[in-house]
């Protein structure tokens, strides 16, 4: 996501704003983020052409985890590298950090307090008690009511409503309108009625295609910045290939002498 914002001088900058989702813990996402930003400053460079003396946008990888257990892993890279911060090789250690926003963290009153989309969306996130999600479900309804023209996100909240639903075994099914919902009739009758097989078989699906779809742009960004301009056809190939394909591909990538390497000799020269 690409934010313009203004600063104090009177200019604007483009600040690049680099979204990682997690649901578990892991130790080495500091790595995991040098790699992101240096892929996408390449990428940036390459794409705009920038020539001797530009500078390069500034960029936020902001790290969003909500996992039950709370962040335990270190948020920048220095804190995973052996070596003593006296030493005279410390000042030249990799500085690459992340923001966390780990959404189990937030006091939940904090939470109930606020009234932002934002403060709904981390109580969906939470495992809820049996009494909880009739008083959420209406604000969530009552948020959207008062924000009509927020369709799109009305219908993403309503299937993040039943996977927090499905979490207190209790059957939903794959509404497709929050505002659909008649609150005033028994809402445990009412949540005895819903079907949920139909939500959780689509949105394995789509969560399987949108990683795959990442995986796929990550290859091909590390494959540019490594080795050049990818050829069209290589990019159709990379696009539709299957995840395991995309991460056997994707190791390869990060090692490779060449680009036929990567594909284990399979890739045309043209493709090179």
């Amino acid at each position: 996501m690409i934010w313009k914002l203004p600063t104090l001088e009177g200019t604007d900058i483009y600040l690049y704003l680099l979204f990682e989702f997690q649901s578990r813990i892991d130790y080495w996402m500091a790595v995991r983020a040098q790699i992101y930003q240096g892929l996408l400053w390449q990428q940036v460079i390459d794409e705009q052409k920038l020539e001797t003396g530009a500078r390069l946008p500034p960029l936020l990888l902001l790290v969003l985890y909500n996992g039950l257990l709370r962040w335990t892993a270190p948020t920048q890279v220095r804190n995973l590298i052996a070596l003593s911060r006296d030493s005279a090789l410390w000042s030249w250690q990799p500085q690459v950090r992340y923001y966390l926003l780990d959404m189990g963290a937030v006091p939940g009153d904090e939470l109930v307090r606020r009234r932002s989309l934002a403060a709904l969306l981390f109580r969906l996130q939470r495992p809820l008690a049996p009494d909880e999600p009739e008083g959420l479900l209406k604000e969530v309804i009552g948020w959207f009511r008062h924000h009509p023209d927020q369709e799109r996100l009305r219908h993403l909240f309503a299937e993040l409503v039943c996977q927090a639903l499905q979490g207190l075994a209790v059957k939903a099914p794959l509404s497709n309108d929050l505002l659909e919902t008649n609150m005033n009739s028994n809402f445990p009758e009412m949540l005895k009625t819903w079907h949920l097989q139909g939500v959780a078989e689509g949105r394995a699906e789509g969560k399987a295609e949108g990683k795959t779809e990442g995986k796929a742009e990550a290859l091909v960004s590390l494959l540019a910045a490594r080795f050049g301009t990818l050829a069209p056809s290589l990019r159709t190939r990379i696009h539709r290939a299957n995840l395991t394909a995309l991460e056997r591909w994707f190791k390869r990538a990060l090692v490779a002498p060449d680009l036929r390497s990567v594909f284990g000799g399979g890739s045309s020269p043209s493709e090179r």
